[in-house]
């Protein structure tokens, strides 16, 4: 067997033997999804590592019969706040403490303090919300990770915001940097909401998001629970089936 040649990111030595901050903006088609997966997650990490996640998710929507069965909401959850909806179910099912909000990020809750930004937003005006306010806090997050999609393809991507973060390794791009697109603010956002089931599935395919998030939390088992990752992200198209990695950046 030939030896793993392949570069490597390692996750920070701040970041051993504590509890992971957390901050989850989005409950929706991929952040629901996101956060059923985090705590997965959390129960891997106290079985394997020293480590355990912490998490704060924020939405300031509500459950409405469109986002049932593409989104982990029952009937009886309709006209419920999303963020809250999940967190306390989460909560009760794993005997855990995570907080929800229910506002908007950054409007809502502050991101000084975090260790981890996971954004699953709808909209280039919501991710440039959040960049803006991680360049005006008092301290960077080590890695924001960014998740989006369209009807049947998407693609995540983990950066590193603090440019000083990881002086030993290549910085890994914020989303903000890999697709520079979404910082211009003469583009329009697309964030129309459906009316119904049919027509959610017709915008989005039923599977798309827990295909996406499933490969996002794999991602970030490998760097919380295994200490690094070969490859920063990914795109996914679920109609051909394909996946094309997102390389980590060389050392300059």
């Amino acid at each position: 067997m030939q030896p793993d040649t392949q570069e490597r990111h390692y996750l920070p030595a701040g970041l051993d033997n504590r509890a992971i901050r957390i901050l989850l903006v989005g409950c929706g088609g991929n952040g629901a999804q996101m956060l059923m997966g985090l705590a997965s997650l959390d129960t891997a990490l106290r079985a394997i590592s020293s480590r355990s996640l912490h998490v704060t998710v924020v939405d300031d929507d509500i459950v409405t019969e469109a986002n049932l069965g593409r989104q982990p909401f029952y009937r009886c959850d309709i006209g419920h706040s999303k963020a809250r909806t999940l967190t306390e179910r989460i909560n009760l099912a794993h005997g855990l403490a995570w907080k929800a909000v229910h506002g908007s990020a950054p409007k809502a809750i502050g991101l000084d303090g975090i260790d981890i930004l996971i954004s699953c937003v709808d909209t280039a005006s919501a991710r440039r919300a959040l960049g803006a306010a991680i360049a005006e806090g008092k301290s960077s997050p080590a890695y924001w990770m960014d998740l989006g999609n369209r009807a049947r393809d998407g693609q995540y991507l983990i950066g590193c915001p603090d440019r000083d973060a990881a002086p030993h390794q290549s910085r890994l791009p914020t989303v903000l940097e890999a697709f520079p697109e979404l910082a211009d603010e003469a583009q329009a956002d697309d964030d129309a909401p459906s009316c119904s089931v049919a027509e959610a599935l017709e915008r989005q395919s039923l599977f798309v998001n827990r295909v996406l998030a499933s490969h996002a939390l794999a991602l970030l088992f490998d760097l919380l629970g295994r200490g690094s990752i070969g490859h920063a992200g990914a795109f996914l198209n679920i109609a051909s089936g394909q996946t094309v990695p997102i390389p980590l950046p060389r050392d300059r």
